[in-house]
């Protein structure tokens, strides 16, 4: 540790090695923040958590704790190792996914899941609908995202999708790589028909080197085609490039715009700076990492100034250390006009509950293909017309442009994942956050995540944590 270290504060991690809970310090460096962390076994790690401006001590947004309308586990051996939820979370649910296959039609070098590596059995549609009405009893609907592996490997997908709406949930959401989509138009429109509200695409970059890098084949084409398809059948699309330092961070704005140019129908780009979980090449540094405000000033720098740095804020959701978020209208002219509205961000502290709620509705509105209106708006009758016009063109053409750092077991700090909204729903029915569900140790063993052991069981907590 250097003799200019400034701890900002105390928390708790994990050993990277064998998930022992142990203590950790953020600690500040120049303009860098990391995590240091010592384990009286593996010894000490530091990662960096945060590089420059924003500065992260103003990154902040208060919020008061509320607990989860319905917990399904009891506080026994603590944060990370009771998750269901359990009554030490201190946020709502506002996306759950619900991963209905471990299958997949791509290998990509990089992967949450490990996908399609000696996948179980998909769920059955019965016990898919235990899901959704466990989702019901923990407070729901809450916004939903059909994930995996690759979902539209199902070919009952519609009916998943349809089940759902039946049950009252109102935004369904598909994470995909678009193979699929692109290949077969008349699924997109069974998706569509069954009452799909948006497509969180992969889409890692605008050439095909990319995808070959991370992906492991060219597939742009399939990708471009993917959008077009959603575009006929109106469901929204939301770009979701994975990050990657050497591979795709100078494409930054080449995708921005590439995703304009698709307004209306692609509405917003979602950026994940890499995370070491599930199945990764190596074990990281701190140079195969990009944080938070490295990506903010890559938007504003490979925008040319047409997008400010200031435009972005932290979230109302999750904690402010998870992600950031901008909201744009793009105008007639080209223009990208800044409209976020940031409520409570400076003094005022807002229930999470509320801040989960108000997400909850931000994505189901903006991230769904906005209604085809056939009623023209006439911008000849003064300043009502005008602020009318206005309305119709955010209403159209409304784009946000976001990001999440999603943690591993180098960065986690227990106490951004108490506060976490984004949850999966486990085989066994708990709900756990994204990040513990995902997490392994630097073999690659799950602390939640089930997987196919070789004597074709399936398996979780794999390691004997304390």
């Amino acid at each position: 540790m250097s003799e200019q270290d400034l701890t900002l504060n105390s928390t708790e991690s994990v050993c990277p090695h064998c998930l022992t809970r142990i203590p950790a310090r953020k600690v500040l460096r120049g303009e860098n923040v990391f995590l240091i962390k010592s384990c009286p076994e593996h010894g000490t790690t530091e990662t960096v958590l945060w590089r420059g401006l924003p500065d992260y001590r103003t990154w902040a947004r208060p919020k008061i704790p509320s607990q989860p309308t319905r917990c399904f586990t009891e506080v026994a051996q603590g944060c990370p190792f009771d998750c269901g939820l359990c009554p030490d979370h201190r946020q709502h649910s506002c996306t759950v996914l619900l991963e209905i296959t471990q299958r997949c039609n791509l290998g990509c070098a990089f992967c949450f899941a490990d996908a399609g590596a000696s996948p179980s059995a998909d769920p059955g549609l019965e016990v898919i609908k235990g899901y959704f009405e466990t989702l019901l009893l923990a407070g729901g609907p809450f916004n939903i995202q059909l994930s995996g592996g690759e979902p539209t490997l199902r070919d009952d997908l519609p009916e998943i999708i349809r089940l759902g709406r039946s049950l009252g949930f109102n935004f369904i959401q598909l994470n995909t790589n678009g193979l699929r989509l692109a290949e077969e138009p008349s699924f997109v429109k069974k998706c569509r028909d069954a009452g799909l509200s948006s497509i969180f695409l992969q889409f890692d970059g605008t050439s095909d080197e990319i995808y070959r890098v991370l992906r492991g084949r060219p597939i742009l084409k399939q990708k471009i085609l993917a959008i077009e398809n959603c575009a006929k059948y109106n469901i929204g699309v939301v770009l979701v490039p994975t990050l990657v330092p050497g591979v795709n961070i100078h494409n930054i704005g080449a995708i921005i715009d590439l995703a304009l140019s698709y307004l209306p129908a692609v509405r917003g780009v979602h950026f994940q700076p890499v995370s070491y979980f599930g199945r990764y090449p190596k074990p990281p540094a701190d140079n195969h990492r990009i944080t938070i405000p490295e990506v903010i000033r890559e938007i504003a720098l490979q925008s040319y100034g047409k997008i400010k740095a200031d435009s972005f804020k932290p979230p109302g959701c999750e904690n402010a250390l998870c992600s950031f978020h901008g909201n744009f209208v793009l105008m007639p002219g080209g223009e990208l006009r800044s409209w976020t509205k940031h409520e409570g961000c400076c003094g005022t502290a807002e229930k999470a509950e509320a801040g989960a709620a108000k997400a909850r509705n931000f994505v189901a509105k903006y991230w769904s293909a906005p209604e085809i209106k056939s009623i023209s708006v006439s911008t000849g009758g003064g300043a009502f017309s005008l602020w009318d016009a206005f309305i119709e063109r955010a209403r159209t053409h409304s784009f946000s442009i976001s990001g999440m750092a999603f943690q591993d077991v180098w960065n986690l700090d227990l106490d951004r994942l108490k506060d976490c909204c984004i949850h999966v729903m486990s085989p066994a029915g708990k709900l756990v956050p994204f990040c513990a569900y995902n997490l392994t140790d630097s073999e690659g063993r799950p602390l939640y995540r089930q997987r196919r052991s070789k004597n074709g069981n399936d398996s979780a907590k794999q390691l004997d944590c304390p």
